[in-house]
């Protein structure tokens, strides 16, 4: 599988999303093992996870598997993120749901990441979303100083508008590596309004989240569009999700899927997409049938 640089860090072109693991009935260390191997196996070695995720158990729940399995760590790159607080876990004191961009909500959310995934170090760790009270350089010092001591080999964000970007990056020494942002068949809008030109630019590859709409992109798109997805799929001896990855891979900016299933079958399959043929009109054509009508 190909291997993407972000700033100190390599990355796999495919990374496992972990936003449900503690969706599954089954949580044992076993059982999450289990998908990290079958991700393994496939050359998917990052895996994406966020304080939040799950109430904040996630984190745990991967930790315990980590604890377990001691030798995977050395095997995987980890992505987390922070900011997000939420009246639940270990912020269920809070009146309101917010975000904190401060250097000490920061450094106490790392801390606890580390803790509860059992490892020395976060591999790449993202601001979640844009804090409309944050203090860049506040923020920028507090992000620098955790790749300064180790902890963090990595920083971007999630979530942020191009003009988010540049203002958190003008107080920072350490590159901002990457911006995780919606994108899918049904959410085009970064493809238009700049989102992605500003990335592509700066050679910063953008993770993409929810690349099947959540697991809805096929009930939510067109008759055309299903049967399309299901015609390129037959052709290339997979399914319809492994098109509609591809259709993302395909663009220059060098998209990162970030794909999240708790079905071992699933897992087994994500890398499917790289086998894919993807051409511009294949490209195009998939684009009109999902805007529902063709480019001006």
């Amino acid at each position: 599988m190909d291997r993407l640089t972000l700033g100190s860090v390599e990355i796999s072109r495919l990374v496992y999303g972990m936003w449900r693991l503690g969706d599954d009935p089954d949580t044992s260390p076993a059982h999450v093992q289990a998908k990290v191997e079958a991700c393994l196996a496939q050359g998917i070695t990052t895996m994406d996870q966020a304080d939040i995720y799950g109430g904040y158990v996630a984190e745990a729940i991967f930790g315990a598997a980590l604890r377990a399995a001691p030798t995977l760590r050395d095997q995987i790159e980890i992505v987390t993120k922070c900011d997000i607080v939420a009246p639940a876990g270990r912020h269920s004191a809070a009146r309101v749901k917010h975000y904190d961009t401060s250097a000490a909500h920061i450094t106490a959310s790392v801390e606890a990441s580390l803790r509860d995934m059992a490892t020395d170090r976060i591999d790449l760790l993202l601001i979640h979303r844009p804090d409309p009270l944050m203090d860049h350089h506040e923020t920028g010092r507090a992000l620098d100083g955790l790749v300064t001591s180790g902890k963090v080999r990595a920083v971007g964000v999630s979530n942020f508008r191009p003009w988010d970007f540049s203002l958190l990056q003008s107080a920072m020494t350490s590159p901002l590596v990457t911006n995780q942002i919606e994108l899918s068949l049904n959410c085009r809008a970064p493809f238009t309004n700049g989102d992605l030109a500003f990335l592509q630019e700066r050679a910063i590859p953008p993770m993409a989240w929810s690349p099947l709409a959540g697991g809805h992109l096929r009930a939510e798109a067109g008759d055309g569009l299903s049967a399309r997805l299901d015609a390129i799929a037959r052709d290339a001896g997979t399914d319809w999700t492994a098109v509609a990855v591809a259709w993302l891979l395909h663009h220059p900016a060098r998209v990162i899927p970030v794909l999240g299933t708790n079905t071992l079958s699933r897992i087994a399959s994500i890398a499917d997409a790289l086998r894919v043929p993807m051409d511009r009109q294949t490209w195009f054509e998939l684009y009109t049938l999902a805007q529902g009508h063709e480019v001006p």
